[in-house]
């Protein structure tokens, strides 16, 4: 597509929050990363099987993908039957029901430039289907209030509303390494009201670049992160309670601390990050260094260390059971069940403190024993 818009559907929820960011990025190179790639391999191979499932001619780009594994295929295989199961849903109430795939979906609309690209939309009287595919497994992604999907749907609705007797979208956001299927669906009418009420003014005053600066979650995926100052004065706010122990501290001030530590560790680990990058690049930093850390020996040829072990009457070999998705991938997922079903067990997690929010379901602590 070469050209990228400025208020993109999915740096929407940035640019949402914190208007003159969007500006402000124009500003830094797009400098990519590993995790973008791969994501990209991701969504190529989710392409392909979709539309080999569909009987769409296709080329296979698995042997020119980087980041090729069977998790990836399998992830993109499991994507294709889920869109499959929509499809097959949406013939049984609209015969011509239509899917599109990697589709360009244009808001413009509402957001000036705006434009994107809709993973598969499947187009149906009734309801409107928007599926994006998320490789990701850092972050769990909703669909619940997702402004990136509602900017999908808008731009599919431009094309199809009227030709389709549309009355909900449905958006769901596939992201199988965090067993993660989130759909919402709301009225049409609804998103409109939210695109008039809400979209078109926060997209008029980011591509103004007007507004203020505002830290929050969003704040991950900003090219400016690491320098932005906004985001270190909300962080360095906690600097305030000095870190006394936490005895020394009221509840709520503990409460929220704990709130905002995460951005907080976040935020630091980023700007340590930025300072490596930027002295490997010739920039030095008062009172700073760079030195060499601390390595691993390693074997030149593991071929020739086992050899030479070998033909000195010594094993060089470990030998032991392989791991258990190390397992399943070697025998298969209904192998492994007949097989070591009865063999495995999953223990209980290590507790963590999550915000309510979170889906996952309160555990009961041994006070809460005693107190029953």
């Amino acid at each position: 597509m070469g050209k990228h818009a400025l208020l993109s559907a999915s740096s929407s929820h940035r640019w949402m929050n914190c208007p003159p960011s969007a500006r402000l990025c124009e500003t830094y190179k797009d400098k990519g990363s590993g995790y973008a790639a791969e994501g990209t391999d991701a969504h190529s191979l989710c392409e392909y099987k979709l539309k080999r499932a569909l009987g769409i001619k296709a080329k296979d780009p698995t042997a020119s993908l980087t980041y090729f594994s069977d998790e990836m295929d399998e992830c993109a295989n499991g994507y294709a039957a889920f869109i499959l199961e929509l499809v097959e849903t949406a013939k049984q109430t609209c015969a011509d029901s239509v899917v599109l795939i990697e589709q360009r979906l244009d808001f413009s609309n509402y957001v000036e430039e705006g434009f994107g690209t809709g993973d598969c939309v499947v187009i149906a009287d009734g309801t409107l289907h928007i599926v994006d595919y998320k490789h990701g497994q850092g972050v769990l992604v909703e669909a619940a209030d997702n402004p990136q999907m509602k900017l999908y749907a808008l731009g599919a609705l431009d094309i199809f509303d009227g030709i389709y007797d549309i009355d909900s979208v449905s958006m769901t956001i596939y992201q199988p390494r965090r067993d993660n299927v989130s759909t919402h669906t709301v009225f049409k009418e609804s998103l409109y009201q939210w695109a008039t009420e809400v979209l078109k003014p926060a997209a008029e005053l980011a591509y103004a670049g007007g507004g203020d600066y505002q830290c929050g979650e969003w704040c991950q995926f900003c090219k400016a992160k690491h320098d932005c100052r906004k985001r270190a004065e909300a962080n360095m706010a906690l600097a305030r309670y000095d870190f006394k122990r936490p005895p020394l501290l009221e509840d709520d001030e503990i409460e929220s601390i704990l709130a905002k530590i995460d951005g907080l560790v976040s935020w630091a680990s980023d700007i340590k990050d930025y300072c490596l990058q930027t002295a490997l690049g010739g920039k030095r930093w008062l009172g700073w260094k760079l030195v060499e850390g601390r390595s691993n020996r390693k074997y030149i040829s593991e071929d020739a260390v086992a050899k030479t072990v070998a033909s000195a009457g010594y094993d060089p070999y470990e030998h032991k059971v392989m791991g258990v998705t190390a397992m399943e991938k070697t025998l298969g997922k209904a192998k492994f069940s007949e097989l070591l079903g009865s063999l495995v067990e999953k223990p209980q997690g290590k507790p963590t403190l999550v915000p309510e929010s979170d889906k996952r379901p309160v555990i009961h602590t041994a006070a809460d024993d005693f107190a029953d």
